[in-house]
């Protein structure tokens, strides 16, 4: 099982080192989340001004944010977990993230960048796969499962 992941830099500036731990850390959460199908997802690195015109335009919030994504919708999808098939790839959607938000959050919540970035990417991914923090349940369980895979995968909240 592995991920077509197509990572899009809009940022001013190059982010190889990031992009490649992007990649990494997706890798590492589908396989974590034992994930039945390779699968598909993009994900555009942003400054604030894209993610404000993106979150003003498709949820009606003039500011930016730090991650937006936007799952691919198909009601007769079944996410399935722990079997093997010859299905096609799944296709998740596409992740948007803001470069400088992620810096701002980071300092803020004083942890490395890397350690915000990949946080970002996981929640985002977790949303790609149907989790929600709609509700203080769904919220519990995807905030967990975010700290579950970025602990085994080497970055723990400090």
């Amino acid at each position: 099982m592995s991920g077509f992941i197509d990572i899009l830099n809009e940022y001013e500036a190059p982010l190889e080192e990031e992009q490649h731990l992007i990649e990494k850390v997706l890798q590492y959460a589908a396989k974590h989340l034992r994930l039945e199908r390779d699968f598909e997802c993009s994900v555009t690195l942003v400054d604030n001004e894209r993610i404000q015109e993106l979150n003003r335009t498709y949820r009606d919030k003039d500011q930016a944010t730090d991650c937006l994504s936007f799952p691919i919708e198909d009601e007769d999808e079944e996410w399935v977990f722990d079997e093997e098939t010859d299905a096609p790839p799944l296709m998740l959607g596409d992740l948007i993230i803001s470069i400088p938000k992620a810096k701002e959050q980071a300092e803020s919540y004083g942890h490395s960048f890397q350690r915000e970035l990949a946080f970002l990417t996981i929640h985002g991914f977790l949303h790609l796969l149907g989790f929600d923090h709609e509700t203080e349940q769904g919220e519990k369980e995807m905030f967990a499962k975010q700290e579950e895979i970025l602990t085994a995968y080497g970055l723990p909240r400090t």
